[in-house]
């Protein structure tokens, strides 16, 4: 598991995330590689408050900020004053320092 943002983002040089990292990096590294689909499929199946973040970064992204409201409120966060490229680095550092490798938060 990477062990900084900038080290993440070396992995996207890779062709898919390791299957050993939690499910919200890998959900995010597809993200960072510009594949929504297939970190919203991830996220939407992430039934925690980690999930609820990304699923709102996600919609955020996408534009739909009714959606991504309706989960930042699921995710106790207020709506984000922040690009969304920081917003990338805040989620990918939080799973960095909070989530262990086999564990599906």
């Amino acid at each position: 598991m990477p062990i900084s943002f900038e080290e993440f983002l070396k992995t996207c040089q890779n062709a898919h995330p390791s299957e050993d990292w939690p499910k919200g990096l890998q959900a995010l590294w597809y993200d960072a590689k510009g594949n929504w689909n297939a970190s919203h499929d991830i996220a939407q199946d992430m039934p925690s408050i980690l999930g609820s973040w990304i699923h709102a970064y996600l919609h955020r992204k996408e534009g739909d900020q009714f959606n991504a409201n309706y989960w930042y409120r699921r995710a106790n966060r207020e709506f984000p004053d922040l690009t969304m490229d920081e917003e990338l680095k805040n989620l990918v550092e939080y799973v960095i320092n909070n989530q262990s490798p086999n564990r599906s938060k």
